[in-house]
């Protein structure tokens, strides 16, 4: 497993307290890091270094800082081993998509953005996809970063262009606009969210032939929008507070029109770490196509999402109030 940061440390501990995984090898950039992670966590767990991969590697995580996972995960469908990346970056998913066709023909998954949103998100919008004969609209949400490198990401993507899927084609917007007061599960209630550089359409259009419009924004104060374009005033916190996210799905059934609405809330890296850990446990299964997707395209996402809610991040469906799924 790459990376050793607030996300990775709680997707390595998920994997060991399944009791499916042998070992999780950890490497990290700042070794020091990766070395403490292993103390911590005891029997079970292994410091590694370098870029190659052993003869016995299973599968790869990848939970290092958006922008540095392509490259890995590139190496590791080269050598024929399938990857789990938490990657919530733009430009980063896009050239993980385009490593489909290789993992295709080596017969190993690549699955991307498996964090919170995206993530769970694709995983809420495919199960409620199953309650329409058609989805139309898709709009997902998102409130709270994770560790460091999440509240960094955050703060970038709000100065960066976003991407909407409407009637067929691409269209860029501005990250900072398109304020939209979003209702989340209590305790957050509804907040102002914006267009951000987010990936979240590249990973869900694929996987609804015919959907009208796919868009993605995440929460948002009047400093956060100012201060965007300007490097972080200060240091990010080692992990945020509670956070949530929120699927919208328009469509019909029959001749009905319906609107669907789905969300969780939990502290952003404790629900990414859960959602990597589950995926890379069904990975490890065997239960996993080939090929390079979002998890809105996992064979058996009811069996995902049962599995990360007994890790104690539960779904809820809108009905007047939140209520479990």
């Amino acid at each position: 497993m790459f990376g050793a940061g607030a996300t990775g440390a709680r997707i390595a501990r998920q994997l060991r307290s399944s009791g499916k995984v042998d070992c999780v090898e950890i490497r990290d950039q700042q070794a020091e890091k990766a070395r403490r992670l292993v103390e911590t966590l005891g029997a079970g767990t292994d410091y590694g270094e370098g870029r190659q991969f052993g003869s016995d590697t299973h599968a790869i995580v990848i939970a290092t800082p958006a922008g540095s996972q392509a490259t890995i995960a590139r190496r590791a469908v080269h050598r024929g081993i399938p990857v789990v990346s938490t990657s919530n970056q733009m430009s980063e998913v896009r050239r993980l998509l385009t490593l489909d066709q290789e993992a295709q023909h080596n017969g190993v998954p690549v699955l991307i953005g498996a964090g919170f949103m995206p993530g769970l998100t694709g995983l809420l919008a495919r199960h409620g996809a199953g309650e329409f004969d058609q989805v139309d609209e898709i709009h997902v949400a998102k409130v709270g970063t994770g560790g460091p490198a999440c509240a960094r990401q955050h703060h970038r993507s709000l100065s960066s262009t976003g991407l909407d899927w409407r009637d067929g084609k691409w269209t860029r917007r501005a990250g900072g606009s398109g304020r939209e007061l979003v209702y989340f599960p209590d305790p957050i209630g509804g907040r102002d969210c914006y267009r951000a550089g987010l990936p979240d359409a590249l990973l869900l259009v694929p996987e609804f032939p015919g959907v009208g419009r796919v868009t993605a924004r995440r929460a948002a104060t009047r400093r956060d929008r100012l201060t965007a374009p300007l490097p972080m005033l200060r240091p990010p916190h080692a992990e945020g507070g509670i956070g949530a996210v929120r699927v919208e799905l328009r469509g019909r059934l029959g001749i009905e029109r319906r609107v669907l609405v789905l969300g969780a809330i939990e502290r952003p890296a404790v629900a990414a770490g859960a959602v990597a850990a589950c995926a890379t446990l069904q990975v490890l299964a065997g239960q996993a196509a080939p090929g390079a997707y979002g998890l809105a395209g996992v064979a058996e996402p009811l069996a995902l999402l049962r599995a990360v809610g007994d890790c104690g991040v539960r779904p809820m469906r809108f009905e007047g109030v939140s209520t479990f799924l």
